[in-house]
């Protein structure tokens, strides 16, 4: 029995080494965010496209203008998120692209997120880019990243690489850094609300909801 026991104690430390790695594997997969359908919609205006969370017709419109790279924007992701489940039917939020040239890899995240949008997955990967901000920032290989977060996603992989470096989707970017600079955008985060931009030292997670709140009471539901 004793000869037997070395054998045993070998196996046990196998396992456990498999069971500790699997954990840490899973430990490290970025969490999947998900969306009812309602929530994911591209809506069209003319030549005009925006990406929308929430009802079209709501009262109140919460227009973003951010960097994936950018933590200010990070920090109030879940924030912005939070209106629409607060205020239901009564906020609606449209993203748009405003990647700064200061941030190495903000281009290349904004082009992912579009390129999952034609695959009606762009609030997912805006989402899940927003919360593995601090992980992907500091790679290299930050294409790679993100075809890992598409993969995630269940996205055709295929199909994401060659959006992802097409005409249509850096167009996609380019009318909303149009938009921005008519709007007269130089930062990010820099978001309007009913057209009117909301002043910097309002955007704090703290401050914004309390911000939103008063224009959501003083503005009558459609």
């Amino acid at each position: 029995m004793r000869r037997f026991l070395p054998f045993a104690l070998v196996a046990c430390v196998g396992v456990g080494a498999l069971v500790s790695g699997t954990l840490l594997y899973r430990a490290k997969m970025p969490v999947v965010p998900t969306l009812t359908k309602e929530q994911s919609i591209l809506a069209m205006n003319g030549a005009e496209s925006a990406h929308i969370r929430g009802e079209r017709d709501a009262a109140v419109t919460v227009e973003e203008f951010g960097d994936f790279q950018c933590p200010p924007c990070a920090d109030l992701s879940d924030v912005v998120n939070q209106l629409v489940k607060d205020y239901r039917g009564r906020v609606r939020i449209i993203f748009r692209e405003f990647p700064l040239t200061t941030h190495a890899h903000a281009h290349q995240a904004a082009l992912a997120a579009e390129a999952a949008g034609l695959q009606d997955r762009f609030w997912q990967m805006h989402d899940l880019i927003y919360r593995e901000q601090s992980t992907w920032s500091h790679e290299a290989d930050v294409r790679s990243f993100f075809e890992s977060f598409a993969g995630t996603l269940g996205l055709d992989l295929e199909r994401y690489k060659k959006d992802r470096d097409s005409d249509q989707v850096q167009a996609r970017v380019t009318d909303d850094e149009k938009r921005a600079v008519k709007l007269g955008v130089t930062n990010t985060p820099t978001i309007f609300v009913n057209g009117i931009e909301v002043p910097r030292d309002s955007l704090r997670p703290d401050r914004l909801r309390a911000y939103v709140d008063q224009v959501v009471k003083s503005t009558p539901a459609h």
